[in-house]
């Protein structure tokens, strides 16, 4: 999710109601500070030296993992994007849920 959608999320107690819930959440860097699990950053340069701090081993390998749980959902929804139908929707979410169910069985058909 881009920044944006992220602040909504703050803004609409999504994120409150998700941490109240104790739901898992694999978040993107969006969600930094959220309190949900996101990627590893590379820390700031080395005021000495002034040489980017590289990642540790286990670091690459918790992004590594992160990478794995959200890939398989990043993929659908960028399939359900290509849909010109999901773009122009103005209807309730309860059809909408139907809608895509509807186009999941015409992907995984093809």
């Amino acid at each position: 999710m881009s920044g944006g959608q992220a602040q909504a999320a703050r803004d609409h107690g999504i994120l409150d109601a998700l941490s109240t819930a104790e739901v898992k959440v694999i978040a993107d860097n969006g969600y930094r500070g959220s309190g949900f699990e996101v990627p590893q950053r590379r820390r700031p340069k080395d005021p000495e030296t002034g040489k980017r701090r590289k990642l540790s081993r286990n670091q690459k390998d918790v992004n590594s993992a992160h990478s794995r749980q959200r890939g398989p959902g990043e993929r659908a929804n960028a399939q359900l994007k290509t849909w010109r139908v999901l773009r122009k929707i103005r209807c309730c979410p309860r059809r909408a849920t139907d809608l895509v169910k509807a186009v999941l069985v015409l992907i995984l058909a093809g």
